[in-house]
């Protein structure tokens, strides 16, 4: 069974008061269409009314759901002949990052992700998405490569952040991140990176200097998780919820500030209620952005860049 988020609990509920007549009309062989039809109109209400009105909190919550679908769903579904490459040539192979060549569309592609498991054993094997430097080493690789044979580099963005150990950080995770940043900057091939779930801290952005970026309308893209920044500030993590709203970590927020490029709405609920459909809305976006990064050159890609990242930021004099 799904794992029932608070928001939802009055549309189960009446779910639930559905099937529950469904059965006693059977049972007893009685009809019941006629309150069944009113439950189902007052669902239909119920559920567009809550899915439409989400809060910032609600939102980090489907952004944190178990089964909400990872980057190598995504691999899965929308791109073909998926190659995985491992290794950063350093050091090691961090399954927290995932990437390899793929075609999109029947065009090559170098596609890289943040990768999380679904279950306490596989959580583990992937540090639950907080990758090591050499994680970031193997996703710089990755794009170094991708430059050199002209491909565009498609990055998914899903991790709390990066892992904060002593032995990442005695094996440069501050360097890799900046590293990333530096380069990605100036590479010669279109970027774009997708958040399909949180986007946290230097963990996310070491993936995000994109030429594009794109934002499942139920993620989060922030410095700091709402926990974090609730124990920072007023030195209670339980006031996680006021943070959420007090940070601007929704698509919606960051639309309107001008740090994401586009939003890609979900199925009602999540991305996780229909993974099917979520893949056809996220490929029109893809296809639509991917055309317009490829009519440019590779200077006016590195400029544009320049100037995305230059632009963003709001300030009064």
């Amino acid at each position: 069974m799904s794992k029932t988020m608070t928001f939802e609990e009055p549309v189960i509920k009446l779910r639930e008061k559905i099937e529950e007549l469904k059965q006693i009309a059977e049972i007893a062989d009685v009809d019941m269409n006629g309150e069944i039809e009113k439950l189902e109109a007052r669902l239909m209400q119920l559920e567009q009314s809550l899915y439409s009105n989400m809060e910032p909190w609600d939102r980090v919550q489907v952004a944190r759901h178990p089964e909400r679908p990872t980057t190598l769903d995504y691999i899965e579904k929308m791109f073909t002949d998926f190659i995985e490459l491992h290794g950063d040539r350093v050091y090691g192979d961090d399954a927290a990052i995932v990437g390899g060549v793929a075609l999109f569309n029947g065009q090559p592609v170098t596609v890289i992700g943040h990768q999380r498991g679904k279950s306490t054993k596989e959580n583990i094997r992937r540090n639950f998405g907080m990758p090591h430097p050499e994680g970031y080493r193997k996703a710089l690789r990755l794009m170094y490569q991708a430059e050199k044979f002209g491909r565009p580099i498609i990055c998914f963005i899903d991790t709390k952040g990066a892992y904060p150990g002593k032995a990442a950080e005695e094996r440069g995770q501050s360097e890799a991140i900046a590293r990333n940043l530096f380069e990605m900057a100036g590479l010669r091939v279109p970027i774009i990176s997708i958040v399909i779930g949180e986007g946290g801290s230097g963990g996310a952005l070491a993936l995000g200097v994109a030429n594009k970026i794109l934002m499942l309308e139920n993620s989060t893209y922030s410095v700091i998780s709402p926990e974090g920044a609730a124990s920072i500030l007023w030195k209670d993590a339980t006031l996680a919820k006021q943070a959420a709203e007090a940070m601007k970590i929704t698509a919606l927020d960051l639309k309107d500030m001008g740090i994401i490029d586009a939003i890609i709405p979900e199925i009602a609920g999540g991305a996780h209620k229909n993974i099917e459909k979520q893949v056809l809305t996220m490929q029109e976006s893809l296809t639509s952005v991917l055309a317009e990064l490829n009519s440019l050159s590779a200077e006016q890609l590195v400029d544009a860049r320049y100037e995305k990242f230059k632009c963003i930021g709001q300030f009064d004099e």
